[in-house]
């Protein structure tokens, strides 16, 4: 007689259970291994910095730090949450590309680094963008801030919900360029994190913060930020200076597909912040990787429960997941399986049933959720019965 051919979702379910086993080989299974853990290389020192964050973006991870949380004054990466306030309205209508904006005295007359706009000629939201970020317009912070929310009081307090909202620990905003203020203060934490969410949801940004020179009102500027300079893969995104900040820098850079964000808060001069931020992703790039564990979609084991009809059914990934790991520590990787108590209630395709998470020395570096690849129904008493029955068989 000829074989009998397994169906499509059978031939899928096959391929993700290899799959699954592949990586068990590879010591992501529920076991930590007994291997010496790897040594992960000390990052650089940075002794002239009051602290410093180094981010993957796709991941999220920190892969060095110091003194992550501890708020700074941030001078001009105040910025940051002005330009995604500014995108934020943008998206939703409130302000459009090529609208006009009228100037006031009090954006004209703005003290500090400047786009030199003036109340009788005409600025487009897209040239107060560039010049917010470019020239880190203080001018510019002020006119996009009273096109936004009324006045620069209204937004500084919209500035403030968004933080919290953000999750961004300890940061205040009290103004909306980061002219000195005592209450204003951010950290380099605080940095990172906003700046990698603005750019996984206005990745536009990134066209405005590689721009070297912007020319508006007949006059050209050289972007403040000098990493831009020298470093062809660097995009972004902002810096600032005070006498009481010292040169603040929040670079990304993307380089062979992976994107990294430094934040560097007091550096002594620029030539010092540029050294520390490519230094810090030079360490990142020759001693980390990041790992795609889990596909969308992947079966990555069985839900087993006597109480439904099948009494088993495949479980897939909700989500892809990557993480970032240093050189040798793939294989420390452990892979964490829950499953939900479904009480024999009927299941769909695509019903959340558990979850799977990845540690490392007990630390949560990426998890999703997992979804019934197949739908179930209740087996009733006599089918709970034989089904329990067959099980011990």
């Amino acid at each position: 007689m000829p074989g009998r051919h397994p169906s499509p979702r059978r031939r899928r379910v096959l391929a993700g259970l290899i799959l699954a086993t592949g990586l068990a080989a590879k010591a992501l299974a529920g076991t930590p291994t007994s291997a010496t853990p790897a040594l992960v290389p000390p990052p650089p020192a940075l002794p002239g910095v009051k602290s410093y964050v180094l981010m993957d973006f796709r991941t999220g991870a920190i892969l060095a730090a110091k003194n992550p949380q501890l708020q700074l004054p941030p001078a001009s990466l105040t910025k940051l949450m002005t330009a995604y306030l500014s995108y934020e309205a943008l998206a939703d209508g409130r302000l459009r590309w090529h609208e006009r904006i009228p100037v006031s005295t009090v954006a004209w007359h703005t003290g500090g680094s400047s786009m030199f706009i003036q109340p009788n000629l005409p600025v487009t939201v897209d040239q107060l963008m560039h010049g917010l970020i470019i020239d880190s317009g203080n001018d510019a912070a002020v006119a996009l801030a009273q096109a936004v929310a009324g006045s620069r009081a209204a937004f500084v307090d919209e500035m403030n919900a968004t933080a919290a909202q953000l999750g961004l620990t300890g940061a205040h905003y009290t103004d909306v360029d980061g002219l000195p203020h005592p209450g204003l203060h951010l950290s380099a934490m605080n940095i990172a994190e906003l700046s990698r969410d603005l750019i996984a949801r206005y990745p536009q940004v990134l066209q405005i913060s590689r721009i070297q020179y912007y020319r508006y009102n007949h006059i050209t500027q050289r972007s403040w930020n000098p990493a831009l300079f020298g470093h062809p893969h660097v995009d972004g995104l902002k810096t600032g200076h005070t006498q009481a900040a010292g040169h603040c820098m929040d670079t990304t850079i993307d380089r062979h597909g992976r994107r990294l964000i430094a934040v560097v808060m007091g550096a002594q001069s620029w030539p010092a912040g540029v050294h520390d931020v490519m230094s810090l992703f030079d360490y990142a790039y020759r001693f980390s990787h990041d790992h795609e564990l889990l596909k969308a979609g992947q079966i990555v084991g069985t839900y087993k429960d006597a109480a439904l009809d099948p009494d088993h059914f495949p479980v897939e990934a909700a989500h892809t997941v990557w993480v970032s790991a240093f050189e040798g520590q793939a294989h420390e990787i452990r892979r964490v399986l829950h499953y939900d108590q479904l009480g024999g209630r009927a299941v769909a395709q695509g019903t959340p049933v558990g979850s799977m998470r990845f540690e490392l020395n007990g630390k949560v570096l990426g998890e999703t959720a997992l979804l019934a690849a197949a739908p179930a129904k209740p087996a009733g008493t006599l089918g709970t019965l034989w089904n329990r029955l067959r099980a011990e068989l």
